[in-house]
């Protein structure tokens, strides 16, 4: 699959890349013109510097970094995010910090990963019952703890 991109303002930044061969996700950098605090329990936008033109039928899933999250806190809120194939502004991320430190974020540091999906799109059909299930309409925890 391609992917058509715009550098808005990362012209010195890699572009996002799998790290390892079997990697799924991208890397994606933060796009910041100087460092960033993040204190404890805050959240920032961060910018990538990149704008996608993602093809018709795909979305972009933007995830968080499991060595940030697990060593500082640093995740994204809402996760995995979604870039629409027919989005085309830059792409920037809500970052918060879930841990009890503040945390410094530099130019040029690996902040999210991107998975590419295909999308399947529903059509709706109102019905005057659904059929049953073992499970029903059990949820919340309805199986114990």
């Amino acid at each position: 699959m391609k992917v058509l991109f715009n550098r808005l303002h990362s012209h010195d930044l890699p572009l996002p890349r799998y790290m390892t061969p079997g990697s799924s996700g991208l890397d994606l950098y933060a796009a910041v013109d100087e460092e960033i605090l993040i204190p404890s329990g805050k959240i920032v936008l961060v910018p990538t510097g990149l704008a996608l033109a993602i093809p018709e039928g795909y979305e972009a899933q933007i995830r968080p970094r499991s060595g940030l999250a697990l060593k500082h806190g640093i995740t994204l809120l809402n996760t995995p995010g979604t870039i629409d194939a027919d989005y085309r502004g830059e792409l920037k991320l809500i970052v918060i910090n879930l841990g009890d430190k503040d945390y410094i974020l530099k130019r040029g540091e690996r902040i999210a990963q991107m998975v590419f999906s295909r999308v399947e799109k529903a059509e709706f059909m109102e019905v005057e019952s659904l059929d049953e299930t073992l499970r029903g309409s059990g949820g919340f925890g309805h199986t114990g703890v």
